[in-house]
């Protein structure tokens, strides 16, 4: 059986050289208003005997030397750890170089798993997932619709952590409107604090056609910061960042590309953002903005 990708399929950049392995299609939440990624998909399981099949196929086009692999759709952590169990198994078998296994995740699906069925899916190679805080005001999350508060995701990074799985989390920039804007960075960072993600990424909001907010936008109800109101806000968020933490901001949609280790960066990002603000880097222009 081929590879049977159900279109689109998306997967973080840092997965750009890995395998990717569509065990899921769509989301099981798909509510976000932001987000219009799995609006044109019905959420289901590939069968477990199809995803075996597909990881066969793998194996005779690519070899066994495939060392990363990433699981989509939006959230296969939603997969029970038995089903999830089998299609690392599978992996491993026909990839003895395999090192690691990467994965989308929503918080509850995370908290659904005992402490212990999280260490049985790490020692089976999955070693880092991705999750969307998006941000650390609870009102805002409400008000998109994200299906779980600020907490719960602080709690789902930590067990994950404590599992031996690494964690990066990404924060959306502007998604909390130009009136909540320094508070959504304020409280963000103090839940990234809380988590001790090993990465943290922030990606600028755009409105995407087939998701609620778009059509907002589009009707000029929604009230977006603009460049530089982007740029105050991203330095309230490095301002109160004291994690240990990779941070990056360097994603097609920001206009400013940032990056560095923190606490340690702290002053050098802060350095840089201020000169932004006073005209002294250039920002990138809309034409060259994406996501």
């Amino acid at each position: 059986m081929p590879l049977a990708y159900e279109p689109p399929v998306f997967r973080p950049p840092s997965e750009a050289s890995s395998l990717i392995l569509q065990v899921t299609v769509g989301c099981s939440h798909n509510r976000c208003t932001f987000c219009s990624m799995y609006r044109t998909k019905r959420f289901r399981a590939k069968p477990a005997a199809q995803v075996c099949a597909e990881i066969s196929e793998a194996r005779r086009l690519l070899g066994p030397e495939v060392g990363r692999v990433f699981l989509a759709d939006g959230d296969a952590m939603c997969l029970s750890t038995r089903r999830l169990v089998g299609v690392l198994d599978a992996l491993r078998e026909a990839f003895p170089g395999l090192r690691r296994v990467g994965i989308y995740a929503n918080a509850r699906d995370v908290l659904r798993k005992p402490s212990g069925e999280l260490a049985e899916l790490k020692r089976r190679k999955l070693s880092i997932a991705y999750l969307g805080l998006e941000s650390g005001d609870d009102g805002v999350l409400a008000a998109v619709e994200k299906g779980a508060a600020a907490a719960e995701v602080v709690e789902a990074a930590r067990r994950l952590r404590a599992a031996g799985i690494a964690t990066s989390v990404m924060v959306l920039v502007g998604i909390a409107g130009r009136e909540r804007s320094l508070a959504h960075a304020r409280l963000s960072a103090e839940a990234v604090n809380r988590m001790e993600p090993n990465y943290t990424s922030l990606l600028t909001y755009t409105p995407t056609p087939g998701s609620p907010l778009f059509e907002r936008a589009r009707q000029g109800a929604l009230d977006l910061p603009g460049p530089l109101e982007s740029l105050e806000e991203i330095r309230e968020f490095v301002r109160a960042l004291d994690c240990s933490t990779v941070f990056s901001c360097n994603h097609a949609s920001n206009y400013l590309p940032l990056q560095g280790r923190m606490p340690a960066a702290k002053a050098d990002l802060l350095l840089r953002l201020d000169a932004a603000l006073a005209g002294r880097i250039a920002l990138k222009p809309e034409s060259l903005r994406g996501l």
